[in-house]
């Protein structure tokens, strides 16, 4: 890949002729060549394009035009439906209005292009009921999970074909009684056929790593005449879905399938004793999403909070309602990791400080979490005795250039990278931490992205192999140091200095030259 020319291509300071001249080359470009694939991205992904240029972009491939209508660069009169199909679906799915175009594609003899037009919003009502009656089994699966009214969810749910009501299983417009109904089974006639036996003689059961690569079962898919997998999976996604009444979905508390209980366990409407069923479930992943639930009472919770699994503690710890004595027993017990828990962010003023004072600096650390914190409890946090604590509050806003280098000098490199982080740090301390030895490469990232960084504190960030891609596409970075890392043996950091709009137009030039001019070898200067 031509790491150079792409990174050109993504550059937001190119000069519009040098970009026509990009353009160009793409449009003359193979197809199937892999470097005009890669530059066709770049360049399909920047804001200033305009009409002609995406124009030209999209007669390149249908793929490309695709990309453009996603991305707002193409509208209605940019687009045959009859030739190009794919971005007519693109632009029906972003909400353009053009009905006839609906109904053109709705009886497109590509099933790929019905299949996309069954997902997109505001079909007419002529057209769903084409789609309904696809003889595409996918195609009606497609429009079963994405239907908007509840007629024709629920028809879909109906349906004799057991995939497509194992989309319909997901779709919250369809009747609840219906839903309730694909896991009780009462009132309801079994499914005719699944795409396992429309595809195999029963029994069968599929490979789950099938070496087959046109083959389009889902790994472990099996039919005995029951259409058993696709049951299974439909009860799953019927369990998950909130339009799903309560009751039926809790009749799945006992079942065998740990992807049944783990939909069960993220439900906020089940019964206090279907929850504390699930919270002692044998498989931790089940545990974890009951811990995880707002909907989960404080006896539960705090049950929870001595679980066994460190994943199910630290789920806990994420709880909105978290009683904070609770907090603080998991902040000393559980591996939280430096995040803002929601308890903490919906925490009172009185609570801040009441937390701010433990004795525990595991707690202060979740505290210093906060970026709204008052000035005073901001400060105090800045002066703790606990370099954890002082790390976690060391990006918080507001902190004076005094306290930062203060923090430094209390806690070495354990605190660089938090400061470097700060949004208010000046460049002067950003090249001073950039300077120390040994380096701390966190805070060397934290410098190559701050928006305050200077040269100087760039140069350093250049000599650290993950640091170094980041401050390549700083734009305080020089030509020279620019241009010299045009050759750099690390293609990401070849790709950022040709994408920094610091880039000297006549090094651009000289890139664009080379390679839409065969007769120009002159190095780049």
């Amino acid at each position: 890949m031509n790491h150079l020319l792409y990174g050109l291509a993504a550059n937001p300071a190119l000069p519009p002729d040098l970009l026509d001249r990009m353009v160009a080359l793409l449009v003359a470009a193979d197809p199937d060549d892999d470097d005009a694939t890669m530059l066709d991205l770049a360049l399909g992904d920047r804001t200033d394009l305009g009409r002609a240029r995406a124009q030209a972009l999209a007669s390149r491939d249908e793929a490309t035009a695709v990309r453009l209508a996603y991305g707002g660069q193409l509208d209605a009169d940019d687009v045959d439906p009859v030739k190009w199909p794919g971005p007519a679906v693109a632009l029906l799915d972003e909400g353009i209005d053009r009905p006839e175009w609906a109904r053109l594609l709705a009886v497109h003899p590509d099933p790929g292009v019905r299949w996309r037009l069954a997902s997109c919003p505001g079909l007419p009502p002529d057209v769903v009921e084409t789609l309904a009656a696809d003889p595409d089994t996918g195609v009606v699966a497609e429009l079963a999970l994405w239907a908007t009214t509840t007629e024709v969810a629920t028809r879909l749910a109906l349906h004799p074909h057991a995939e497509v009501r194992y989309s319909a299983a997901l779709n919250e417009a369809a009747d609840p009684a219906v839903l309730a109904a694909l896991i009780t089974g009462e009132g309801l006639e079994p499914a005719v056929s699944c795409l396992v036996c429309d595809a195999k003689d029963v029994p069968f059961t599929h490979h789950p790593y099938c070496p087959d690569p046109d083959c389009e079962l889902r790994p472990g898919a099996e039919c005995d005449g029951a259409h058993g997998s696709t049951v299974l999976e439909t009860w799953e996604r019927a369990a998950r879905n909130p339009s799903t009444p309560a009751g039926a979905a809790a009749s799945l508390a006992g079942h065998p399938s740990m992807l049944v209980r783990w939909a069960l366990a993220e439900r906020s409407d089940l019964p206090r004793e279907v929850h504390a069923r699930l919270a002692e479930d044998p498989v931790p992943a089940v545990r974890e999403a009951v811990a995880g639930n707002p909907a989960v009472g404080e006896e539960l919770v705090r049950a929870l909070a001595s679980n066994a699994s460190q994943e199910v503690r630290r789920a806990v710890a994420h709880h909105p309602d978290l009683p904070l004595d609770v907090l603080a027993d998991l902040a000393r017990s559980t591996r939280i990791g430096p995040v803002l828990l929601p308890r903490i962010a919906a925490a009172t003023p009185r609570e801040l400080t009441e937390l701010a004072g433990s004795r525990h600096g595991a707690v202060r650390m979740l505290v210093a979490q906060r970026r709204d914190l008052p000035p005073e409890l901001r400060d105090a946090l800045a002066t703790d005795p606990d370099a954890a604590v002082v790390a976690s509050v060391a990006p918080h806003p507001g902190l004076s250039e005094e306290r930062l280098r203060a923090m430094v000098a209390a806690h070495d490199g354990r605190v660089a990278a938090g400061v470097a982080a700060n949004p208010d740090v000046p460049g002067a301390l950003l090249a001073e931490l950039a300077r120390r030895e040994p380096p701390v490469r966190k805070a060397l990232k934290a410098i190559a992205v701050h928006p305050h960084a200077t040269a100087e504190a760039l140069l350093p960030c250049l000599a650290d192999s993950k640091a170094a891609r980041f401050a390549a596409g700083h734009p305080a970075l020089t030509p020279s140091v620019l241009v010299g890392l045009l050759a750099d043996a690390d293609w990401q950091v070849v790709e950022a200095a040709a994408a920094n709009p610091s880039l000297p137009p006549s090094v651009m030039e000289d890139l664009v030259r080379r390679y839409t001019d065969p007769g120009v070898t002159r190095p780049v200067s």
